[in-house]
């Protein structure tokens, strides 16, 4: 028996009928930890080393997914085929194996970019590893989003009371389009003419 996990149960209900009764497929209904919101989660100074914590729900996931594999000889990882999807996949990895639940389990990540027969039975004959450079990729956008807005929200919050947080998106948009706006507020418009004219030789 192989254990595949998807991120939505819809998925897990459809893929499960294209697999047949020789896989169980879970879902793991999205991430399965986060950053803890404290001071502290994540040290720049230590490589920019990372806290993760996971909730209840989250946990029973997990357990679903750990009662599942006593037994199984691969588990795959077939969250969605992008940056946040691996991430995923790789939570899910790194939390059953701080379980011990993977030491006789190959594990491997496969993806489609649709939910029909055929691309889930391509995307099973191909199998790949977990891709380091998107869970890295994640690994910078959720530091960042984790420093900037944990660093600055409180800040504009104290200064500008009724503002709602900032961001590493969020807060350089803003920048744009005040500077934007001041440029239209600026311009100063004046009377000009277009002239069209038709010549002929002599």
């Amino acid at each position: 028996m192989d254990v595949v996990v998807v991120e939505s149960p819809a998925k897990a209900k459809t893929i499960n009928k294209y697999l047949g009764s020789g896989y169980t497929v879970l879902a793991s209904f999205g991430h399965v930890r986060d950053l803890p919101p404290k001071d502290g989660s994540v040290r720049p100074d230590e490589d920019f080393a990372m806290d993760w914590q996971s909730e209840g729900r989250s946990e029973k996931r997990i357990a679903e997914i750990a009662q599942a594999l006593r037994g199984a000889k691969r588990l795959i990882l077939a969250t969605d085929p992008d940056r946040e999807g691996e991430a995923i996949s790789w939570h899910v990895r790194e939390m059953l194996k701080q379980r011990k639940l993977l030491e006789h389990v190959d594990v491997k990540r496969v993806v489609f970019n649709e939910i029909t027969r055929s691309a889930v039975l391509d995307a099973m004959r191909n199998p790949r590893e977990l891709d380091h450079n998107l869970i890295e990729a994640y690994l910078a956008r959720r530091a960042l989003d984790y420093l900037v807005g944990f660093t600055l929200s409180p800040v504009l919050w104290r200064k500008l009371p009724g503002a709602r947080s900032a961001g590493r998106v969020q807060s350089v948009a803003r920048r744009l389009v005040c500077e934007r706006e001041a440029e239209i507020e600026a311009f100063k418009s004046r009377e000009y003419w277009t002239i069209d004219a038709d010549f002929r030789d002599p």
